[in-house]
């Protein structure tokens, strides 16, 4: 997603090859004893290619941040499908943004962000968002959340959020943020991001 984020900054972390700051795999040993260090060459050569393939085989939902611009007064909002729950008390929901995002400077001055659960039939919505510039509301039909952030017509469910932290992670952020209301929008299927493309559940 070219404005957004991608399900594969969520797991840096987990493919992280050791001598970078992090403590060396391990395996167990035969009597169960987690002391054998896993050889340097068991991870190696991971490209953002290959990162991506493997990575893109994690199916996750797809999700529209919203907010008004300050400066022009105008909607304005990017895709992402790295977004998960952190917290039940206090209420906390999380989502990865790339650096190179030029929307997210501005709804970081947004004040409340709203996060649209996308359905299946948005996919142009999801697109549409996530093209770098021009008028990304175009079209799309929203109405206000309480805090008066995009809750875009057809989204299954909106989460209103204000941002709690931030933290570099890669070349990607992650934020935190703080759910001040949300409720259901709309009954339908959810939109899926699988293997680098958009698609449906079929339960």
């Amino acid at each position: 997603m070219a404005d957004g984020a991608t399900a594969a900054a969520a797991y840096d972390s987990a493919v992280r090859p050791s001598g970078q700051g992090v403590t060396p795999l391990t395996q167990a040993s035969p009597d169960g004893r987690a002391d054998a260090p896993v050889p340097d060459g068991a991870v190696t050569d991971i490209d953002a290619a290959r990162f991506r393939s493997v990575l893109g085989r994690f199916a996750t939902g797809v999700v529209a941040i919203t907010g008004i611009d300050p400066g022009s007064a105008r909607p304005t909002g990017l895709a992402a499908n790295s977004f998960t729950s952190v917290s039940l008390d206090p209420p906390l929901v999380a989502f990865c943004v790339a650096h190179t995002s030029s929307t997210w400077p501005l709804l970081q001055k947004a004040g409340r962000l709203c996060i649209n659960i996308l359905s299946e039939p948005q996919i142009e919505v999801c697109k549409q968002l996530a093209i770098k510039g021009g008028d990304k509301f175009a079209d799309i039909s929203w109405s206000g959340s309480p805090g008066g952030s995009p809750v875009i017509e057809g989204a299954l469910a909106w989460i209103e959020v204000s941002v709690e932290q931030e933290h570099v992670a890669g070349d990607h952020v992650i934020v935190v943020a703080r759910v001040h209301d949300l409720d259901k929008h709309h009954e339908g299927e959810p939109l899926l991001f699988y293997k680098g493309g958009y698609g449906r559940f079929d339960g």
